[in-house]
């Protein structure tokens, strides 16, 4: 559970470790990078005294995952060393002293709110991958979680896409904050959260950090600093041009069409006339690609390209149905929008070709 906060390029020793510390008959096992920090627990099923002591993480997991499932394992402290035995296994690994981990300091807390497992995940799912990763923009290297007015409000974009998805929440009126959650922090709480649990999580958000607590973990990240870009200026808020169609037929038409197209550029260009989209793309070894897509349209003739793969991420996370595109010129950004949920909205930005 923990692996993923363990800074494996080493640049201190202590970061390659794991604290395992017992504390009133439960184990707790924590990693970190010092960005975030991650604490599993589990409730042992002796009576042990109380101990701390850090062990290498990727050494002891390969261990681990050796041994038997439900092996018994015991650990037995030796001066600097650890002796690990299972059966008729016996490891003798090096230690560092548990003073020497690292201790997060927690921020002042704005807002305290609980939600189900599911449906954060649900929500971070369907936001993040429109993230960037590496951008100079740092402010855009995460996810906003915007809370207000009873709501929480998730946004991602890299410039070129944007996503947004909201949901109630149960806080006070008066409870308002705007953080913004690194890219790793956001993808290692994608892979704790289970999809389908409906236990409930409590995020504590402060200024500096975000924490979310569970029955089983305790994840918790730096917060980047910066402001993110005022998103609601970049949605389209109109447009006459409006097309209809299936969302798994739009995907597949794509993807057919993408074959064929430019590796670098990945433009997929769309021709819009009544009831009838036709997708074009090709690349510099003059191969070409052509489909025809029945929809749901009654406007202009018109055409505009995008980056397919843009619109190949948007699809993959909508639900299946229908999906609304909503067009207005070939200077603005189409918007993506799934009939029957107000909660959700994404933007893809159009390309030249």
């Amino acid at each position: 559970m923990v692996m993923g906060a363990i800074d494996h390029k080493q640049a201190m020793p202590m970061l390659s470790h794991v604290l395992l510390k017992i504390n009133d008959n439960q184990l707790f096992v924590t990693g970190t990078d010092l960005e975030i920090e991650l604490v599993g627990q589990s409730v042992l099923p002796n009576k042990q005294a109380d101990v701390a002591v850090t062990l290498p993480a990727r050494k002891l997991m390969d261990i681990c995952k050796a041994l038997p499932d439900f092996a018994p394992i015991e650990l037995y402290q030796e001066r600097d060393r650890v002796i690990v035995k299972s059966e008729r296994s016996r490891f003798v690994i090096s230690m560092m002293s548990a003073d020497d981990f690292p201790n997060t300091e927690l921020s002042a807390e704005n807002v305290i709110f609980s939600i189900k497992q599911k449906e954060l995940s649900y929500l971070l799912r369907r936001t993040t991958f429109a993230m960037a990763q590496q951008d100079v923009r740092y402010y855009l290297n995460g996810t906003l979680f915007e809370i207000g007015n009873g709501q929480l409000k998730m946004v991602a974009t890299d410039g070129h896409r944007l996503a947004l998805n909201q949901t109630r929440i149960s806080i006070s009126p008066t409870q308002q904050a705007q953080v913004i959650v690194p890219y790793k922090g956001v993808m290692e709480l994608i892979r704790l959260l289970t999809k389908e649990s409906d236990q409930v999580v409590t995020v504590h958000v402060g200024q500096r950090h975000i924490r979310v607590l569970s029955h089983d973990f305790a994840f918790t990240s730096k917060l980047v600093e910066g402001r993110f870009p005022d998103y609601q200026r970049v949605i389209p808020k109109m447009g006459d041009k409006v097309i209809t169609i299936d969302r798994d037929v739009l995907r597949q038409a794509l993807t057919r069409t993408a074959v064929l197209s430019n590796e670098k550029a990945r433009g997929v260009r769309f021709e819009l006339e009544n009831n009838l989209l036709q997708l074009f793309s090709n690349n510099p070894e003059q191969e070409a690609a052509e489909e025809a897509v029945d929809i749901d349209y009654h406007g202009t003739q018109f055409d505009i390209g995008f980056n397919v793969n843009y619109l190949l991420d948007t699809l993959q996370v909508i639900e299946p149905g229908l999906v609304r595109l909503v067009l207005i010129d070939t200077n603005h950004s189409m918007r993506i929008e799934e009939p029957n949920n107000k909660n959700s909205l994404f933007v893809v930005m159009p390309m030249r070709m």
